[in-house]
């Protein structure tokens, strides 16, 4: 059984795989002022709750979009589990052919999506993201990562919009009674909601016209359950998508 983290700017994904199973998946969130020793509990802890035995553990996997977080997540993941903990960077095998002007700036987080796409969903495959911000990545049918795209976040505007505007509430997510809504907390649930599945649908449509060919589509990330049903192109969900990436790269590397 390894430990798989997936560490990023808003949420840190913590899973366990045994075999192929993914044992579970859970979220921390993302502090930068927690120490190697805070880390160290709240990953003691996750693997407590799910009742597992760190001395099953072989090893360990990070992927990691907060430099500043990795080292002290990885110290932490090794004091818990007493092994070696792999990163996803620079000289890590991934087995992916990266065809963007700068395979170097293809971030960790859309290396190991892209691995896990490209294994468990055919191709021309477009991976979605959603999260801190909404990312698009694209597969040919060629199964090489050709580019994408980066926007904002659902999280990241709608704080934008509620703190740039003196008028407008914080809401929850739940979704508004109808489309086009008759008070300010429907309008703002309906233009999250419906605004950003209406994005994504437009975005994938738009991947198409430039492959000239159809594509799959597969979410992730925290949004995805949020946004993923109101879309009108069908998309898979996916939320364990980069802790079965971390799982083939690191076997990559055994």
């Amino acid at each position: 059984m390894i430990l798989a983290i997936d560490i990023g700017n808003t949420n840190i994904v913590i899973g366990c795989i045994r075999g192929e199973e993914i044992a579970f998946v859970e979220r921390l969130h993302t502090d930068g002022t927690k120490s190697e020793l805070e880390y160290a509990i709240s990953i003691k802890t996750v693997l407590e709750i799910y009742g597992i035995d760190r001395k099953e553990l072989e090893g360990g996997i990070i992927s990691s979009v907060v430099p500043p977080l990795t080292g002290v997540i990885r110290r932490a993941a090794a004091k818990v589990t007493g092994r070696e903990i792999l990163v996803v960077g620079p000289g890590v095998k991934t087995g992916l052919d990266i065809r963007i002007d700068n395979p170097a700036q293809l971030g960790p987080d859309l290396v190991v999506g892209a691995v896990a796409g490209i294994e468990e969903y055919s191709c021309p495959l477009a991976i979605i993201d959603l999260g801190t911000a909404t990312t698009f990545t694209v597969v040919n049918e060629k199964k090489q990562v050709i580019g994408g795209m980066i926007m904002p976040g659902v999280g990241v505007a709608l704080e934008s919009l509620i703190s740039r505007t003196s008028q407008l509430p914080k809401i929850s997510l739940e979704p508004p009674r109808k489309i086009i809504g008759s008070n300010t907390v429907d309008c703002m649930k309906s233009g999250v909601l419906y605004g950003n599945a209406a994005c994504v649908d437009g975005m994938i449509g738009l991947i198409e016209e430039e492959l000239g060919q159809k594509v799959s589509a597969v979410a992730t990330g925290g949004m995805a359950k949020y946004i993923v049903p109101y879309c009108r192109t069908s998309i898979a969900m996916d939320d364990a998508l980069l802790l079965k990436g971390l799982k083939i790269i690191y076997r990559r590397n055994r």
